[in-house]
């Protein structure tokens, strides 16, 4: 009962955003994405997967927030996706496996301090596309670097804004 009565509440967000934080928000995600799926295209190689856009949701929308910092960007990837191919290589695709990579993911990024929620996805697109190790710098961490080095220079063209918050 106790916990149910946890789950209630009569408070209201508290996210307040402008038009310019939101405009800042579309044009980073937009770069982002249209520069990887053209490099994609232009390439043989896959320069995107699903899970960035929800990092650029971080990046660009809640940029000031720890788990949008270039250490839990690039490093929640990284770990998170280094597991999911770890657990493909010695344990295979099986439910309990891929259930395994995601649980064992968010321990190591919460151990490591680089939590980034869309990285928790990273062993599901890992083990359900079945990739090969390559997947780990293309388009994992090259991915990732681009996101962040996106995200310094439209995050720190608003006056406002001073990204990153904290590197290490």
């Amino acid at each position: 009962m106790r916990v149910l009565k946890k789950m209630f509440t009569t408070a209201r967000s508290p996210l307040k955003v402008d038009l310019k934080a939101a405009i800042i928000g579309f044009m980073g995600g937009f770069i982002v994405i249209f520069s990887l799926i053209v490099l994609t295209e232009k390439t043989e190689w896959s320069w995107i997967m699903a899970p960035f856009g929800a990092s650029c949701v971080l990046a660009f929308g809640v940029w000031d927030a720890p788990l949008s910092q270039p250490r839990n960007i690039i490093g929640g990837h990284f770990i998170s996706t280094f597991i999911g191919l770890a657990c493909q290589t010695l344990l295979g695709n099986s439910v309990a496996s891929i259930a395994v990579a995601v649980g064992f993911s968010i321990m190591c990024m919460m151990l490591t301090k680089t939590t980034h929620p869309p990285a928790g996805a990273d062993p599901l697109v890992v083990m359900m596309s079945q990739t090969g190790w390559n997947f780990l710098f293309t388009p994992v961490l090259i991915g990732s670097v681009v996101i962040v080095v996106i995200a310094l220079v439209v995050n720190n063209l608003d006056k406002k804004r001073k990204y990153p918050t904290f590197w290490l």
